[in-house]
């Protein structure tokens, strides 16, 4: 079986309460006889407010996850008020998100922002997930994994087919030599074992689906053709 890669986006969701009931449910998933996810990496990329306490937690409860954030700055430490540069951002998590479409449609990123943030993860010890919406979006060395995101995807419940997003990642890579490349777009439950059965694809990016504890653990599940089961 080949080591898949689960990233969870909460985009601009969840207060601390919210995050606290998350991980009571999530870690009583992982608590359940058949919940051995092996050959799985899980990353869970949260708002800037949550990443402090979440890191705290997360190591507590010794829970199968790793932190992520879903934005840097382009600059670094400096008088750039209301930004998080990438070192503030290594106190708490491993990985971030660079690049998603939702950053280029409602904040105007470039892809030369985009590359100046990539450098300053780069610098600070950050791994980076690209986002690309098809096989011809320009990706800045350093990238560590790609997520491709059609935009008609994003957060509508229409999923891409799996066979036309195989063949855009086998593209990515071809053109790259990226060796870890995902897909985000209306993931859930029901169709992640559909993506991750594809030889080209490498793991999934869910948002919506990552919301709820206990639809993300499933997914978790489901990625491996296994079903959610109650104690």
């Amino acid at each position: 079986m080949k080591s898949l890669f689960i990233v969870g986006n909460w985009k601009s969701n969840k207060g601390i309460a919210e995050a606290h009931d998350w991980l009571r449910q999530f870690n009583a998933k992982c608590q359940m006889p058949n919940a051995k996810w092996k050959d799985l990496a899980i990353v869970l990329c949260v708002p800037y407010t949550l990443l402090n306490f979440l890191h705290d937690q997360i190591k507590q409860l010794n829970l199968p996850i790793v932190l992520g954030a879903q934005d840097v700055s382009p600059f670094g430490d400096g008088a750039y008020t209301g930004a998080v540069s990438a070192r503030q951002v290594k106190e708490f998590a491993d990985w971030v998100i660079i690049g998603h479409s939702e950053r280029r449609k409602y904040f105007g990123e470039t892809d030369e922002v985009l590359a100046q943030k990539v450098a300053q993860a780069k610098t600070a010890g950050l791994n980076i997930i690209y986002c690309v919406s098809d096989e011809n979006t320009v990706i800045p060395d350093g990238v560590d994994a790609v997520a491709y995101e059609p935009v008609w995807a994003i957060g509508t419940g229409k999923a891409e087919t799996p066979e036309h997003a195989n063949a855009v990642i086998a593209g990515v890579k071809a053109k790259t030599q990226i060796r870890s490349v995902i897909y985000g777009g209306s993931v859930t439950p029901d169709n992640v074992a559909s993506f991750l059965a594809q030889p080209a694809i490498d793991g999934v990016l869910p948002g919506g689906a990552s919301l709820d504890a206990g639809i993300f653990a499933a997914l978790i599940l489901a990625s491996q053709g296994q079903a959610l089961q109650t104690l």
